[in-house]
């Protein structure tokens, strides 16, 4: 078991996470990453993101040889695809990297007589492993799969921000396979990284395995927006709180209480571009997907509820200073895609108020990247609200739970806090200060 060799193609944060995965449990990797430049950052122990605890594993794993990083493919025992799937404008899934990715497995591979295993672990919709990914590899290896090679399809269901935890106990294990040879040549492996796993391990053909991972975050995605439906329509009810709503839910041991947080939305490098995917295949299918077509409709709109609030608070935003406290679409991360913050940014901008000032402990970099100068920067979230006329929370920093209504009422020029994430005590904050939330009847 320790002779196996693996490979990982494309270290971005599914690719790297699990690389060092598998070379903390003494398993050899090697990381290839087609930039030279990006290679060589993350030879040098530099994450290229933010995420607890990898930097640490990074270093040790690159200290003690078990990982190695080169922008020279060289195939391994095992072969993990984890390039990205970003989506197209009309949702699809954009298949470059996996194609790029599998033509150059396939060149490697033909050079070899050994048999090797091709493990997909990037999301791509039902069918592309072995249309796309066996076929490319098939033709430029000029072997045949089942016989040369095995191939199989690994789905992660990675959180940011809680990748290490994710790791060390995750849910489930799911491999689709090929061939049985394939399946047990993959769980053999993991038998490393797991040697008495408590969770369930499904072993599937590759289809079922593509699918369940969009099927998982369309579901996740619908019961946010569910809750957040609910959300919009208790803040219209006197008296109605919808984090009580749905907690008495979640009581219900059919329903649960996970990802029934009302907010301002959902965003981030899965959800958005998983559910985008999913609508384009089934439509591609002709299937007309209603539900997921709803939740994503009610995502998009989610975010601008908090201007809405600020609108009705204020009247006319455009002599008034709006703070945005968080950025990145959860906290733990610095990952902007898709976050709620950059509507929230775009729409105020349309509005034409007198200045935006926003602040997140990680995450600001990469909104100066796309923002400029049109919006101020600040170092705290104290240095952020003063003499501000609304503060909006983004993002539910732990940072921000230590705000007291004090803070804000001897900090602002006009004190109204509008609370997207439900961070606050709403009879403490209301009693305190103009406040407004999400799925809080008034």
């Amino acid at each position: 078991m320790n002779d196996l060799k693996v490979t990982v193609l494309g270290l971005g944060y599914v690719g790297l996470t699990t690389s060092l995965s598998f070379a903390r449990a003494g398993i050899s990797v090697q990381g290839f990453e087609i930039s030279k430049e990006k290679a060589d950052s993350i030879a040098s122990g530099k994450v290229p993101f933010f995420e607890h605890g990898i930097p640490e594993i990074l270093k040790t794993s690159l200290s003690d040889g078990t990982f190695i990083v080169s922008n020279s493919l060289s195939p391994g025992d095992i072969n993990f695809i984890t390039v990205g799937t970003p989506s197209n404008e009309d949702g699809s899934s954009d298949l470059s990297y996996i194609r790029s990715a599998s033509e150059m497995l396939g060149q490697s591979i033909g050079k070899f007589t050994k048999y090797s295993l091709i493990v997909v672990k990037s999301t791509v919709s039902p069918g592309t492993t072995e249309s796309v990914v066996k076929s490319l590899v098939e033709e430029h290896s000029k072997k045949k799969v089942g016989r040369d090679f095995g191939l199989a399809m690994n789905p992660e269901f990675l959180r940011e921000g809680s990748a290490l935890q994710d790791i060390m106990e995750p849910d489930r294990l799911v491999i689709g396979e090929f061939d049985q040879k394939s399946g047990d040549l993959l769980q053999q492996l993991y038998s490393k990284v797991y040697p008495s796993p408590k969770f369930p391990v499904l072993r599937t053909n590759i289809v079922n395995a593509e699918f369940i991972k969009y099927a998982s975050n369309g579901y996740l995605a619908m019961k946010i927006s569910f809750a957040n439906s609910v959300a919009n329509v208790a803040n219209t009810v006197p008296g109605a709180d919808v984090k009580t709503i749905v907690k008495g839910m979640g009581f219900d041991k059919r329903i649960g209480e996970s990802f029934l947080g009302a907010g301002i939305g959902y965003g981030g490098s899965c959800f958005p571009k998983d559910t985008k995917a999913l609508i384009d295949f089934s439509k591609r299918q002709g299937i007309d997907p209603l539900i997921l077509s709803s939740v994503e409709d009610v995502n998009n709109r989610q975010p601008l509820k908090v201007v809405e609030f600020a609108e009705k608070a204020l009247g006319s935003l455009h002599d008034k200073r709006i703070v945005l406290l968080g950025l990145s679409f959860k906290p733990k991360t610095d990952d902007i895609r898709e976050a709620p913050s950059l509507k929230i940014i775009r729409k105020l901008l349309d509005s034409q108020v007198d200045s935006i000032i926003v602040y997140d402990p990680v995450a600001s970099e990469n909104v100066r990247r796309l923002f400029g100068d049109r919006i101020s920067y600040s170092k705290s979230a104290l240095e952020a609200i003063r003499g501000a006329d609304c503060a909006i929370v983004v993002t539910e920093w732990d940072e921000f739970k230590e705000l007291t209504p004090k803070d804000f009422v001897s900090t602002m020029r006009t004190p109204l806090v509008i609370d997207g994430r439900r961070i606050y005590d709403p009879n403490v904050f209301s009693s305190a200060l103009r406040f407004r939330a999400i799925g809080l009847g008034s």
